[in-house]
Protein backbone atom coordinates (compact mmCIF):
# COMPACT_ATOMS: atom_id res chain seq x y z
CA UNK A 1 0.00 0.00 0.00
CA UNK A 2 1.50 3.26 -1.06
CA UNK A 3 2.35 5.42 1.59
CA UNK A 4 0.63 8.51 0.35
CA UNK A 5 -3.06 6.82 2.01
CA UNK A 6 -1.09 7.24 5.28
CA UNK A 7 0.69 10.55 4.82
CA UNK A 8 -1.11 12.85 2.28
CA UNK A 9 -4.82 11.59 1.56
CA UNK A 10 -6.81 14.26 3.15
CA UNK A 11 -8.07 13.52 6.39
CA UNK A 12 -11.78 12.40 6.16
CA UNK A 13 -11.12 10.20 3.08
CA UNK A 14 -8.16 8.44 4.69
CA UNK A 15 -9.92 7.73 7.85
CA UNK A 16 -13.19 6.49 6.25
CA UNK A 17 -10.85 4.39 4.03
CA UNK A 18 -9.55 2.26 6.77
CA UNK A 19 -12.89 2.38 9.16
CA UNK A 20 -15.75 1.68 6.76
CA UNK A 21 -14.07 -1.67 5.83
CA UNK A 22 -13.85 -2.66 9.63
CA UNK A 23 -17.25 -1.13 10.69
CA UNK A 24 -18.83 -3.56 7.74
CA UNK A 25 -16.88 -6.30 9.17
CA UNK A 26 -18.62 -5.05 12.38
CA UNK A 27 -21.81 -4.88 10.87
CA UNK A 28 -21.68 -8.60 9.98
CA UNK A 29 -20.31 -9.65 12.83
CA UNK A 30 -23.26 -7.73 14.36
CA UNK A 31 -25.98 -9.61 12.25
CA UNK A 32 -24.01 -13.05 12.94
CA UNK A 33 -24.68 -12.46 16.84
CA UNK A 34 -28.25 -11.26 16.09
CA UNK A 35 -28.79 -14.64 13.83
CA UNK A 36 -27.06 -16.61 16.37
CA UNK A 37 -29.08 -15.37 19.06
CA UNK A 38 -32.38 -15.54 17.07
CA UNK A 39 -31.62 -18.79 16.47
CA UNK A 40 -31.36 -19.58 20.08
CA UNK A 41 -34.54 -17.56 21.02
CA UNK A 42 -36.82 -19.23 18.70
CA UNK A 43 -36.42 -22.49 20.87
CA UNK A 44 -38.62 -20.89 23.33
CA UNK A 45 -36.59 -22.23 26.42
CA UNK A 46 -35.70 -19.32 28.54
CA UNK A 47 -33.11 -21.62 29.75
CA UNK A 48 -31.38 -22.36 27.17
CA UNK A 49 -31.08 -18.53 26.36
CA UNK A 50 -29.85 -17.92 29.99
CA UNK A 51 -27.55 -20.48 29.89
CA UNK A 52 -25.88 -19.38 26.67
CA UNK A 53 -26.18 -15.46 27.65
CA UNK A 54 -23.92 -17.08 30.66
CA UNK A 55 -21.32 -18.58 28.69
CA UNK A 56 -21.37 -15.40 26.42
CA UNK A 57 -18.07 -14.33 28.12
CA UNK A 58 -16.01 -17.24 26.99
CA UNK A 59 -16.38 -16.15 23.60
CA UNK A 60 -15.52 -13.01 24.52
CA UNK A 61 -12.36 -14.07 26.60
CA UNK A 62 -11.35 -15.48 23.21
CA UNK A 63 -11.35 -12.11 21.68
CA UNK A 64 -9.36 -11.24 24.20
CA UNK A 65 -6.19 -13.15 23.87
CA UNK A 66 -6.50 -12.81 20.09
CA UNK A 67 -6.03 -8.70 20.83
CA UNK A 68 -2.76 -9.26 22.69
CA UNK A 69 -1.23 -9.86 19.37
CA UNK A 70 -3.49 -8.56 17.07
CA UNK A 71 -3.67 -5.32 18.67
CA UNK A 72 -0.68 -5.15 20.37
CA UNK A 73 1.27 -6.32 17.40
CA UNK A 74 -0.56 -3.77 15.14
CA UNK A 75 0.48 -1.08 17.48
CA UNK A 76 4.08 -1.67 17.24
CA UNK A 77 3.97 -2.52 13.43
CA UNK A 78 2.17 0.84 12.30
CA UNK A 79 4.91 2.37 14.33
CA UNK A 80 7.58 0.88 12.97
CA UNK A 81 6.00 1.07 9.15
CA UNK A 82 6.16 4.91 10.45
CA UNK A 83 9.55 4.75 11.04
CA UNK A 84 10.52 3.27 7.46
CA UNK A 85 11.33 -0.23 9.70
CA UNK A 86 9.92 -2.69 7.35
CA UNK A 87 11.89 -5.81 7.89
CA UNK A 88 11.33 -5.26 12.02
CA UNK A 89 7.70 -5.16 11.16
CA UNK A 90 7.58 -8.41 9.13
CA UNK A 91 9.41 -10.29 11.86
CA UNK A 92 7.05 -9.24 14.35
CA UNK A 93 4.41 -10.29 12.53
CA UNK A 94 5.44 -14.14 12.26
CA UNK A 95 5.84 -13.99 16.37
CA UNK A 96 2.25 -12.93 16.64
CA UNK A 97 1.16 -15.28 14.42
CA UNK A 98 2.20 -17.85 15.86
CA UNK A 99 1.88 -17.07 19.60
CA UNK A 100 -1.50 -17.03 18.89
CA UNK A 101 -1.84 -20.22 17.78
CA UNK A 102 0.68 -21.58 20.82
CA UNK A 103 -1.93 -19.21 23.32
CA UNK A 104 -4.95 -21.06 21.71
CA UNK A 105 -3.84 -24.31 22.70
CA UNK A 106 -2.94 -23.82 26.14
CA UNK A 107 -6.04 -22.06 26.77
CA UNK A 108 -8.40 -24.94 25.67
CA UNK A 109 -5.88 -27.47 27.69
CA UNK A 110 -6.59 -25.11 31.18
CA UNK A 111 -10.21 -24.10 30.47
CA UNK A 112 -11.15 -28.02 29.65
CA UNK A 113 -9.52 -29.22 33.24
CA UNK A 114 -11.64 -26.03 35.31
CA UNK A 115 -14.89 -26.69 32.99
CA UNK A 116 -17.44 -26.80 35.93
CA UNK A 117 -15.66 -24.30 38.56
CA UNK A 118 -15.93 -21.83 35.74
CA UNK A 119 -19.11 -22.33 34.48
CA UNK A 120 -20.24 -22.10 38.39
CA UNK A 121 -17.88 -18.80 38.41
CA UNK A 122 -20.22 -17.48 35.70
CA UNK A 123 -23.14 -17.97 37.27
CA UNK A 124 -24.65 -21.65 36.07
CA UNK A 125 -27.66 -22.79 38.33
CA UNK A 126 -29.23 -26.36 38.16
CA UNK A 127 -32.00 -25.48 35.39
CA UNK A 128 -29.28 -24.04 32.77
CA UNK A 129 -25.73 -25.84 33.96
CA UNK A 130 -26.67 -28.10 30.75
CA UNK A 131 -26.94 -25.65 28.37
CA UNK A 132 -23.85 -23.75 29.33
CA UNK A 133 -21.67 -26.65 29.58
CA UNK A 134 -22.56 -27.13 25.73
CA UNK A 135 -22.33 -24.04 24.60
CA UNK A 136 -19.06 -23.60 26.87
CA UNK A 137 -17.30 -27.14 26.04
CA UNK A 138 -17.11 -26.61 22.09
CA UNK A 139 -16.10 -22.86 22.12
CA UNK A 140 -12.78 -23.72 24.12
CA UNK A 141 -12.07 -26.45 22.28
CA UNK A 142 -12.17 -23.62 18.76
CA UNK A 143 -10.03 -21.67 21.29
CA UNK A 144 -6.36 -21.80 18.60
CA UNK A 145 -8.64 -21.25 15.79
CA UNK A 146 -11.05 -17.70 17.47
CA UNK A 147 -7.96 -16.86 19.12
CA UNK A 148 -5.66 -16.76 15.56
CA UNK A 149 -8.60 -15.22 13.70
CA UNK A 150 -7.77 -12.13 15.58
CA UNK A 151 -4.25 -11.80 15.08
CA UNK A 152 -3.92 -11.65 11.30
CA UNK A 153 -7.28 -9.88 10.73
CA UNK A 154 -5.47 -6.79 12.94
CA UNK A 155 -2.13 -7.18 11.45
CA UNK A 156 -3.58 -6.81 7.94
CA UNK A 157 -4.68 -2.93 8.33
CA UNK A 158 -0.86 -2.02 8.90
CA UNK A 159 0.00 -2.57 5.37
CA UNK A 160 -3.74 -1.11 4.50
CA UNK A 161 -5.38 -3.86 3.62
CA UNK A 162 -8.42 -2.69 5.53
CA UNK A 163 -11.00 -4.54 3.32
CA UNK A 164 -9.37 -8.20 3.26
CA UNK A 165 -9.61 -7.60 7.06
CA UNK A 166 -13.58 -7.39 6.31
CA UNK A 167 -13.19 -10.21 3.41
CA UNK A 168 -12.23 -12.71 6.21
CA UNK A 169 -14.72 -11.39 9.05
CA UNK A 170 -17.49 -11.81 6.80
CA UNK A 171 -16.64 -14.97 5.75
CA UNK A 172 -16.31 -16.37 9.10
CA UNK A 173 -19.49 -14.77 10.08
CA UNK A 174 -21.61 -15.40 6.51
CA UNK A 175 -20.31 -19.45 7.32
CA UNK A 176 -21.29 -18.99 10.87
CA UNK A 177 -24.83 -18.31 9.78
CA UNK A 178 -25.46 -20.48 7.62
CA UNK A 179 -24.67 -23.75 10.10
CA UNK A 180 -26.85 -22.09 12.70
CA UNK A 181 -30.18 -23.36 11.79
CA UNK A 182 -28.43 -26.69 10.97
CA UNK A 183 -26.37 -27.57 14.00
CA UNK A 184 -29.55 -25.74 16.34
CA UNK A 185 -32.58 -26.69 14.95
CA UNK A 186 -32.15 -29.45 11.43
CA UNK A 187 -29.35 -31.24 14.29
CA UNK A 188 -31.27 -30.40 17.43
CA UNK A 189 -27.79 -29.79 19.12
CA UNK A 190 -29.11 -26.63 20.50
CA UNK A 191 -26.28 -24.49 22.20
CA UNK A 192 -23.71 -26.88 21.76
CA UNK A 193 -24.71 -26.55 17.93
CA UNK A 194 -24.12 -22.76 17.72
CA UNK A 195 -20.88 -22.92 19.37
CA UNK A 196 -19.71 -25.25 16.69
CA UNK A 197 -20.83 -23.25 13.71
CA UNK A 198 -19.00 -20.35 15.16
CA UNK A 199 -15.77 -22.40 15.53
CA UNK A 200 -15.99 -23.51 11.83
CA UNK A 201 -17.06 -20.24 10.57
CA UNK A 202 -13.71 -19.17 12.55
CA UNK A 203 -11.51 -21.63 10.89
CA UNK A 204 -12.89 -20.30 7.37
CA UNK A 205 -11.98 -17.16 8.30
CA UNK A 206 -8.43 -18.57 9.47
CA UNK A 207 -7.51 -20.12 6.05
CA UNK A 208 -8.50 -16.96 4.27
CA UNK A 209 -6.21 -14.69 5.87
CA UNK A 210 -3.39 -17.33 5.63
CA UNK A 211 -3.93 -17.44 1.91
CA UNK A 212 -3.35 -13.67 1.80
CA UNK A 213 -0.58 -13.40 3.97
CA UNK A 214 1.16 -15.98 1.56
CA UNK A 215 -0.08 -14.10 -1.68
CA UNK A 216 -0.86 -11.03 -1.36
CA UNK A 217 1.31 -9.60 1.79
CA UNK A 218 4.73 -7.71 0.90
CA UNK A 219 5.69 -6.41 4.71
CA UNK A 220 3.92 -8.77 6.72
CA UNK A 221 4.48 -13.10 6.99
CA UNK A 222 4.07 -15.78 8.24
CA UNK A 223 7.80 -17.55 7.49
CA UNK A 224 9.37 -18.88 10.34
CA UNK A 225 12.63 -19.45 8.21
CA UNK A 226 15.61 -17.23 9.85
CA UNK A 227 12.71 -15.53 12.49
CA UNK A 228 14.05 -13.77 15.74
CA UNK A 229 13.02 -11.34 18.86
CA UNK A 230 14.40 -9.89 20.87
CA UNK A 231 12.83 -9.63 24.70
CA UNK A 232 12.37 -5.97 24.22
CA UNK A 233 10.08 -6.30 21.13
CA UNK A 234 8.05 -8.87 22.95
CA UNK A 235 7.81 -6.32 25.64
CA UNK A 236 5.99 -3.55 23.51
CA UNK A 237 3.35 -5.98 21.90
CA UNK A 238 2.37 -7.12 25.22
CA UNK A 239 2.65 -3.50 26.66
CA UNK A 240 -0.16 -2.86 24.68
CA UNK A 241 -1.26 -6.14 23.53
CA UNK A 242 -2.95 -6.98 27.03
CA UNK A 243 -4.17 -3.60 28.19
CA UNK A 244 -5.81 -4.40 24.74
CA UNK A 245 -6.88 -7.81 26.07
CA UNK A 246 -8.10 -6.51 29.17
CA UNK A 247 -10.68 -4.34 27.19
CA UNK A 248 -12.38 -7.47 26.35
CA UNK A 249 -11.49 -9.35 29.08
CA UNK A 250 -12.95 -6.87 31.24
CA UNK A 251 -16.24 -6.90 28.95
CA UNK A 252 -16.25 -10.54 30.15
CA UNK A 253 -16.44 -9.82 33.44
CA UNK A 254 -19.02 -7.28 33.13
CA UNK A 255 -21.40 -9.43 31.49
CA UNK A 256 -20.62 -12.44 34.20
CA UNK A 257 -21.15 -9.29 37.18
CA UNK A 258 -24.15 -8.24 35.85
CA UNK A 259 -25.47 -11.88 35.22
CA UNK A 260 -24.84 -12.56 38.59
CA UNK A 261 -26.05 -9.71 40.23
CA UNK A 262 -29.55 -10.43 37.77
CA UNK A 263 -29.77 -13.80 39.11
CA UNK A 264 -31.64 -12.99 42.40
CA UNK A 265 -34.80 -11.70 40.17
CA UNK A 266 -34.97 -14.74 37.76
CA UNK A 267 -34.01 -16.00 34.96
CA UNK A 268 -36.21 -13.95 32.82
CA UNK A 269 -33.83 -11.26 33.86
CA UNK A 270 -31.02 -13.41 32.81
CA UNK A 271 -31.94 -13.99 29.74
CA UNK A 272 -33.67 -10.24 28.64
CA UNK A 273 -30.09 -9.21 29.70
CA UNK A 274 -28.45 -11.68 26.74
CA UNK A 275 -31.43 -10.12 24.49
CA UNK A 276 -30.17 -6.65 25.06
CA UNK A 277 -26.59 -7.50 25.10
CA UNK A 278 -27.00 -8.51 21.78
CA UNK A 279 -29.34 -5.17 20.52
CA UNK A 280 -26.74 -3.46 22.37
CA UNK A 281 -23.69 -4.53 20.12
CA UNK A 282 -25.40 -2.78 17.22
CA UNK A 283 -23.73 0.36 18.62
CA UNK A 284 -20.79 -0.83 19.96
CA UNK A 285 -19.62 -2.65 17.51
CA UNK A 286 -20.02 -0.10 15.28
CA UNK A 287 -18.33 3.04 17.42
CA UNK A 288 -15.65 0.27 17.41
CA UNK A 289 -15.07 0.06 14.29
CA UNK A 290 -14.87 3.48 13.77
CA UNK A 291 -12.83 3.75 16.70
CA UNK A 292 -9.92 1.08 16.13
CA UNK A 293 -10.10 0.99 11.84
CA UNK A 294 -8.13 3.87 11.38
CA UNK A 295 -6.19 2.85 14.13
CA UNK A 296 -3.29 2.44 11.76
CA UNK A 297 -3.83 5.74 10.29
CA UNK A 298 -3.10 6.99 13.92
CA UNK A 299 0.11 4.89 14.83
CA UNK A 300 1.79 5.48 11.56
CA UNK A 301 1.79 9.44 11.89
CA UNK A 302 2.12 8.95 15.36
CA UNK A 303 5.52 6.82 14.55
CA UNK A 304 6.65 9.52 11.79
CA UNK A 305 6.14 12.54 14.34
CA UNK A 306 3.43 13.96 11.58
CA UNK A 307 2.26 15.93 14.40
CA UNK A 308 0.03 18.50 12.38
CA UNK A 309 -1.95 15.36 10.73
CA UNK A 310 -2.06 13.19 13.90
CA UNK A 311 -3.49 16.30 15.66
CA UNK A 312 -6.12 16.61 12.41
CA UNK A 313 -6.82 12.89 12.79
CA UNK A 314 -8.00 12.99 16.12
CA UNK A 315 -9.99 15.66 16.02
CA UNK A 316 -12.39 14.08 13.21
CA UNK A 317 -12.17 10.94 15.28
CA UNK A 318 -13.77 12.39 18.38
CA UNK A 319 -15.93 14.26 16.40
CA UNK A 320 -17.76 11.56 14.45
CA UNK A 321 -17.69 9.05 16.44
CA UNK A 322 -19.52 10.95 19.38
CA UNK A 323 -21.82 12.48 16.68
CA UNK A 324 -22.64 8.73 15.40
CA UNK A 325 -23.17 7.28 19.04
CA UNK A 326 -25.71 9.89 20.04
CA UNK A 327 -27.69 8.94 16.69
CA UNK A 328 -27.46 5.22 17.70
CA UNK A 329 -28.47 5.81 21.34
CA UNK A 330 -31.30 7.80 20.11
CA UNK A 331 -32.08 5.08 17.64
CA UNK A 332 -32.01 2.14 19.68
CA UNK A 333 -33.51 3.46 22.84
CA UNK A 334 -37.02 4.39 20.12
CA UNK A 335 -37.09 1.07 18.67
CA UNK A 336 -36.74 -0.93 21.84
CA UNK A 337 -39.57 -2.91 22.19
CA UNK A 338 -39.53 -3.57 18.43
CA UNK A 339 -35.57 -4.70 19.05
CA UNK A 340 -36.18 -7.45 21.66
CA UNK A 341 -39.25 -8.59 20.10
CA UNK A 342 -37.49 -9.55 17.19
CA UNK A 343 -35.78 -12.08 19.28
CA UNK A 344 -38.31 -13.47 21.40
CA UNK A 345 -42.02 -12.62 21.13
CA UNK A 346 -42.82 -12.45 24.32
CA UNK A 347 -44.48 -9.72 26.34
CA UNK A 348 -42.53 -10.44 29.47
CA UNK A 349 -39.31 -10.13 28.13
CA UNK A 350 -40.07 -7.68 25.77
CA UNK A 351 -41.31 -5.76 29.35
CA UNK A 352 -38.12 -6.66 30.95
CA UNK A 353 -35.82 -5.87 28.19
CA UNK A 354 -36.99 -2.13 27.38
CA UNK A 355 -35.90 -0.33 30.07
CA UNK A 356 -32.34 -2.33 29.94
CA UNK A 357 -31.66 -1.41 26.58
CA UNK A 358 -32.83 2.06 27.24
CA UNK A 359 -30.55 2.20 30.22
CA UNK A 360 -27.56 1.00 28.32
CA UNK A 361 -27.84 3.92 25.68
CA UNK A 362 -27.57 6.52 28.45
CA UNK A 363 -23.57 6.10 28.63
CA UNK A 364 -22.87 5.50 24.56
CA UNK A 365 -21.51 8.78 23.82
CA UNK A 366 -18.97 8.75 27.24
CA UNK A 367 -18.61 5.04 25.54
CA UNK A 368 -17.49 6.60 22.19
CA UNK A 369 -14.65 8.93 23.98
CA UNK A 370 -13.33 5.92 26.11
CA UNK A 371 -12.94 3.98 22.94
CA UNK A 372 -11.68 6.78 20.52
CA UNK A 373 -9.34 7.27 24.14
CA UNK A 374 -8.37 3.87 23.88
CA UNK A 375 -7.26 3.85 20.48
CA UNK A 376 -5.03 6.44 20.47
CA UNK A 377 -3.24 5.17 23.46
CA UNK A 378 -2.78 1.55 21.91
CA UNK A 379 -1.48 3.29 18.73
CA UNK A 380 0.68 5.60 20.64
CA UNK A 381 2.36 3.04 22.33
CA UNK A 382 1.11 4.58 25.87
CA UNK A 383 0.59 1.59 27.56
CA UNK A 384 -0.23 3.14 31.20
CA UNK A 385 -3.15 5.04 29.77
CA UNK A 386 -4.64 2.36 28.06
CA UNK A 387 -4.18 -0.22 30.72
CA UNK A 388 -6.28 2.18 33.32
CA UNK A 389 -8.96 2.82 30.90
CA UNK A 390 -8.77 -1.11 29.76
CA UNK A 391 -9.77 -1.87 33.49
CA UNK A 392 -11.92 0.59 34.30
CA UNK A 393 -15.22 0.87 31.80
CA UNK A 394 -16.04 -2.54 32.33
CA UNK A 395 -13.90 -3.89 34.96
CA UNK A 396 -13.17 -1.90 37.95
CA UNK A 397 -14.63 1.29 38.09
CA UNK A 398 -17.92 -1.02 37.30
CA UNK A 399 -17.73 -3.48 39.96
CA UNK A 400 -17.54 -0.79 42.44
CA UNK A 401 -20.31 1.36 40.59
CA UNK A 402 -22.58 -2.31 39.98
CA UNK A 403 -21.89 -3.29 43.71
CA UNK A 404 -22.95 0.65 45.07
CA UNK A 405 -25.85 0.53 42.84
CA UNK A 406 -27.39 -2.97 43.53
CA UNK A 407 -26.86 -2.08 47.07
CA UNK A 408 -28.64 1.69 47.12
CA UNK A 409 -30.89 0.41 44.49
CA UNK A 410 -31.29 -2.49 43.69
CA UNK A 411 -32.66 -3.90 41.06
CA UNK A 412 -32.82 -0.57 39.19
CA UNK A 413 -29.11 -0.12 40.62
CA UNK A 414 -28.09 -3.38 38.58
CA UNK A 415 -29.40 -1.15 35.30
CA UNK A 416 -27.63 1.50 35.81
CA UNK A 417 -24.48 0.46 36.91
CA UNK A 418 -23.12 0.16 33.08
CA UNK A 419 -24.03 4.20 32.40
CA UNK A 420 -22.82 5.52 35.22
CA UNK A 421 -19.69 3.72 34.84
CA UNK A 422 -19.24 5.30 31.17
CA UNK A 423 -19.62 8.93 32.25
CA UNK A 424 -17.03 8.44 35.16
CA UNK A 425 -14.23 6.34 32.61
CA UNK A 426 -14.62 9.34 30.20
CA UNK A 427 -13.84 11.62 32.49
CA UNK A 428 -10.34 9.88 33.63
CA UNK A 429 -10.23 9.24 29.50
CA UNK A 430 -10.46 13.11 28.77
CA UNK A 431 -7.59 13.75 31.84
CA UNK A 432 -5.33 10.93 30.64
CA UNK A 433 -5.36 12.39 27.33
CA UNK A 434 -4.37 15.91 28.54
CA UNK A 435 -1.78 14.74 30.38
CA UNK A 436 -0.29 11.99 27.95
CA UNK A 437 -1.63 13.13 24.47
CA UNK A 438 -2.55 16.65 24.29
CA UNK A 439 0.51 18.55 26.17
CA UNK A 440 3.11 16.49 24.70
CA UNK A 441 1.67 17.72 21.16
CA UNK A 442 0.56 21.17 21.43
CA UNK A 443 3.41 22.75 23.69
Amino acid sequence: MENELFEKTPVPKAYFKFALPVVLSMVVSLVYNMVDTYFIAQTGNTNLVAGVSLSAPVFTLMIALGDIFGLGGSSLISRLFGEKKDEDGKRLSVFCFYAAIVCGILVTAVMMMLREPILYVLGANAETLSYASGYYTYIVLGAPFIILSFTPSNLLRTEGFATATMTGSILGAVVNMILDPVFISVLGLGAAGAAIATVIGNIFADIFYVWFLLKRSRRLSINPAGFHIHIAEVGQILAIGIPASITNLMQSIGIALTNRSLLPYGNDKVAAMGIVMKVNLIAVLVLVGFAFGAQPLVGYNYGAKNHARLKEILRFSYSFECCTAAVLAGALSLAAPAMIGMFMQDAAIIEIGVPMLRMQQMGMVFTAVVLVTTCTFQSAGKAVGAFLLSISRQGVLFAAVLFIASKAFAYQGVLMAQAVSDLLTAVMAVILFEILIRRPLYR
